[in-house]
C-alpha cells in the first residue's frame, strides 16, 4: 500500500486511535485479515467471523510487525477503533485508489470471472504494472484488500466483482470507481438466490450503469441480456463474442488435437491468430473479453494474440490439466461449479479424449453438487447427466448425497446404463473407486460446487504417483 500515517488512516475510516503512542508512525506494508501474512509495516484488519475473532490475534499482529490493527474494539495494542471495520477497509481502499489514479477495469459475470480476470492481468502486466485479484477475491472484504496492494508504480488495478443480491456490484464499484466495466455473461449461477436470469442480469448491469462518460463498457454481444445492458450506461459501448458486429471478435474458432481452443483474433486495428494454452472452447469467450480490454487501454492486435497464446492459469484448481507419469491425466477444476461451467467442462473433456481414444483412453467426469440452483437444482443436474453421455463421456462418477442421485438419473435417462455411471457417497469413495479402475490414457476431470470439497479427489490421485508430474 501507499504509504500513510496512522493519524491519516484514523481521517479516512472516520476511527479513533487507541493505544497509539504516535499518530505519525506509517504503514507501509500490506493490509492483511490474517495475522500469519503480517509483514514489517503492515495495517492488521481484525474482523470476528463465525469461528476465529480476529481481535484475539491483535496482539500477536502487532508483534509480528504491523504497525497498528483496525479494529472495531479496543485490544489492548496500536488500534484504530471503528464502529464498522467492513466499511472502514472499503473507505481507505476508495481513498488510496483516488490518490494512485490508477486505471481501474472491473468485471462481472455468472461464469469465467476468475480465468477471464487472470487473463487480462497478463495481458496488461506486460504494458505496465498491474495488480490483480487474487483468486477470486471478489466480495466486500477481498476486493479492498486487492486495491490496498496497489503502490504510486501501479497503473493498472484488475478487480472481479461478484454478488449476492441487487445492490451488492453498486456497492463494490463505489468503493473503487471503474473506468472500463466488464460483463461477461448471465447464466443460472445462484439463480437460487436472485431468482431468475433477468434479476441476476439486473444486479451484474450495475456494474455498467457506475461508468463514466468516458469509460468503456466492454459487453458481450453473443449473450442478449448482457448485450442489452447497453442502453444503461453513458459510457462508450465495446461489444466481444462472435457476432458479427462485434468489435473485437473471433473467427475460425476451432479446438486443436488436444483440446486447446485457437481462432483469428479481430479487433479495429487489424487480425492476428491465437492459439490458447487453456483447455475447452468457453475460454474463447474469455479471451475475447480480455483481448478488448486490451485493446481499449492501447494495445495492438499482435500484442494481443502474442500474450493470449502465452497466458496461463494463475488461480488453482481452474482447468488445472496435470499429466501423471503414468499417462493418466487429471483435469482438477474443482473451485466451484454452475450449469455453464459444468458444461463447458464436460465439452472440454470431450475434446482432451478425443486424440487418447484411439489408444484406448477413456475419459472420466467426476462430478458433484452444484449449489445455489434453488427450484432448478434438479433439472440442471439431470441436464448435466444427460450431456454427459451425449458427449460420450465414458464412465461418470457422480459423488454426494441427492444432487449427486440427480446427475447419475440424468445419465441413466438419457441411456447409460450398466457401469457407465456410478453413484458413489463421498470423495474418499470416488478415490478408491478411481485408483482400482484408471490405466494409462484416461483424462479425469473433477468438478462442483466449492463448498463439495472434490479438489480432494484431484489431490489424492496426483499423490499416489512417484516421481513429477507435468502441470501443461
Amino acid at each position: 500500500m501507499i504509504a500513510l500515517s496512522l493519524a491519516e488512516i484514523a481521517g479516512i475510516v472516520g476511527g479513533q486511535p487507541h493505544d497509539v503512542p504516535d499518530g505519525s508512525a506509517v504503514v507501509t506494508g500490506p493490509v492483511v485479515i490474517d495475522s500469519r501474512e503480517v509483514l514489517q509495516g503492515s495495517l492488521f484488519a481484525a474482523f470476528a467471523g463465525e469461528r476465529v475473532d480476529g481481535h484475539d490475534y491483535a496482539q500477536r499482529a502487532v508483534e509480528a510487525g504491523a504497525v497498528a490493527v483496525l479494529a472495531a474494539r479496543p485490544v489492548g495494542a496500536p488500534a484504530i477503533v471503528v464502529d464498522d471495520v467492513v466499511a472502514a477497509l472499503g473507505a481507505l481502499a476508495r481513498a488510496v485508489v483516488e490518490r494512485l489514479g490508477t486505471t481501474v477495469v472491473a468485471l462481472t459475470g455468472s461464469a469465467g470471472k476468475t480465468s477471464t480476470k487472470d487473463l487480462i492481468a497478463q495481458l496488461l502486466e506486460r504494458r505496465a504494472p498491474t495488480v490483480w485479484t487474487p483468486g477470486s477475491l471478489n466480495n466486500e472484504i477481498g476486493l479492498p484488500l486487492t486495491a490496498l496492494r496497489a503502490t504510486a508504480e501501479t497503473r493498472h488495478l484488475v478487480l472481479e466483482m461478484g454478488a449476492r443480491g441487487i445492490g451488492h456490484i453498486h456497492y463494490l464499484a463505489g468503493l473503487t470507481p471503474p473506468k472500463i466495466g466488464l460483463v461477461l455473461n448471465v447464466g443460472s449461477a445462484h439463480i437460487g438466490e436472485f431468482g431468475s436470469r433477468e434479476a441476476i442480469a439486473q444486479a451484474k448491469g450495475e456494474l455498467v450503469e457506475v461508468l463514466p462518460e468516458d469509460g468503456a463498457a466492454i459487453l458481450n454481444a453473443d449473450d442478449p441480456l448482457v448485450r442489452a445492458m447497453a442502453s444503461r450506461t453513458k459510457a462508450r459501448v465495446l461489444l466481444f463474442g462472435e457476432a458479427p458486429d462485434a468489435d473485437v471478435r473471433g473467427e475460425n474458432v476451432r479446438l486443436t488435437d488436444d483440446g486447446r481452443p485457437a481462432f483469428a483474433l479481430h479487433t479495429p486495428t487489424g487480425c492476428s491468430d491465437v492459439t490458447l494454452r487453456l483447455y475447452g472452447e468457453h475460454h474463447v469467450s474469455n479471451a475475447l473479453a480480455a483481448a478488448a480490454v486490451a485493446h481499449e487501454l492501447g494495445m495492438s492486435v499482435t500484442e494481443i494474440a502474442d500474450a493470449l497464446s502465452g497466458a496461463g492459469t494463475l488461480s488453482r484448481w481452474r482447468m488445472e490439466v496435470t499429466e501423471r507419469p503414468d499417462g493418466v491425466t487429471v483435469v482438477n477444476d474443482a473451485y466451484n461449479a454452475n450449469p455453464e461451467s459444468m458444461k463447458a467442462a464436460l465439452r472440454a473433456l470431450a475434446a482432451m479424449g478425443k486424440a487418447r481414444q484411439a489408444a484406448g483412453g477413456r475419459t472420466w467426469a467426476v462430478l458433484g453438487q452444484m449449489a445455489e440452483l434453488g427450484d432448478a437444482s434438479l433439472a440442471e443436474h439431470d441436464a448435466v447427466g444427460r450431456l454427459a453421455v451425449r458427449l460420450n463421456v465414458s464412465k461418470l462418477v457422480a459423488v454426494g448425497g441427492t444432487e449427486a442421485s440427480w446427475l447419475q438419473l440424468g445419465a441413466y435417462n438419457e441411456g447409460s446404463w450398466g457401469e457407465e455411471s456410478v453413484h458413489v457417497s463421498d470423495a474418499q469413495a470416488a478415490v478408491d473407486l478411481l485408483r482400482s479402475e484408471l490405466r494409462p490414457g484416461d483424462v479425469v476431470l473433477v468438478k462442483a460446487s466449492r463448498s463439495v470439497g472434490l479438489e480432494k479427489v484431484a489431490l489424492a490421485l496426483l499423490e499416489t504417483t512417484e516421481g513429477e508430474v507435468a502441470v501443461r
